[in-house]
């Protein structure tokens, strides 16, 4: 009887180390699902409309997955965002690296899920979308466009979200989700915004093509991104009182 309590508390006890990492894996799910199922849908970049709906419902996914799993894993779902995270010393190595893995395994999952509903959606816009990235302009301009947007977006999140930095972390999820909106709405015509290595990675296998070939600019650009807004807050965040 004692052995079968002692293997239920270990059981316990991995499912709360792993709990957070599941929650990024959803939360990555969502954010994939919702912002390119609806990049999909609306046929994105064909008129402004269709470039406005997608940002909002990229932006919007963010607010909800904030209020949803902020609380359990502080609602990273984006690489970028952990990598920056991790080197201001908000979380250790292993949980960084596993939050990255879980983060592209939800992205991946999403995408599945959307190629699925478009391959059997004969009414379907885009036959062949899934929502992936491309350089429109060639792999500097992207490359350039990824560093700085995500720089900016990373910017946000480590500053909205600090405890230093006097209430602001009470409206995180609004203020990061509306920076993405804003994001969206000037990288969609250079390279339909990624500012998440996960987000291209899980489209990006099941279209193929030239957004598999430039896959490389939205996880290169990105982290460089990540990592320059974290050498940014260092500089400039408040000082603990």
């Amino acid at each position: 009887m004692l052995k079968f309590d002692t293997t239920i508390d270990s059981f316990i006890n991995i499912s709360k180390v792993m709990k957070k990492y599941f929650a990024e894996l959803v939360g990555t799910f969502v954010l994939t699902f919702l912002g390119c199922g609806a990049a999909v849908a609306l046929g994105c970049g064909q008129d402004t409309a269709s470039i406005v709906g997608t940002a909002i419902a990229f932006g919007l996914a963010v607010v909800a997955m904030a209020y949803t799993i902020g609380g359990i894993s502080g609602c990273h779902i984006n690489p970028a965002i952990t990598l920056g995270v991790f080197l201001n010393g908000g979380i250790n190595a292993k949980d960084c690296a596993m939050y990255m893995v879980f983060q592209v395994i939800g992205a991946i999952l999403a995408a599945a899920v959307l190629a699925c509903i478009v391959a059997t959606d004969p009414t379907a816009v885009i036959t062949t979308s899934t929502g992936a990235n491309a350089c429109t302009y060639g792999a500097t301009n992207g490359l350039i466009v990824e560093i700085v947007l995500t720089c900016l977006f990373v910017l946000v999140v480590l500053g909205a979200t600090s405890k230093t930095n006097g209430a602001t972390n009470n409206f995180a999820g609004l203020a990061i989700g509306l920076s993405l909106i804003l994001i969206h709405l000037v990288g969609i015509h250079f390279t339909g915004t990624s500012v998440n290595p996960a987000r291209s990675i899980g489209p990006a296998l099941f279209q193929g093509g030239k957004a598999l070939a430039d896959l490389w600019v939205f996880i290169v650009g990105p982290l460089i991104g990540g990592a320059i807004a974290a050498v940014i807050w260092k500089a400039i965040r408040p000082e603990e009182k």
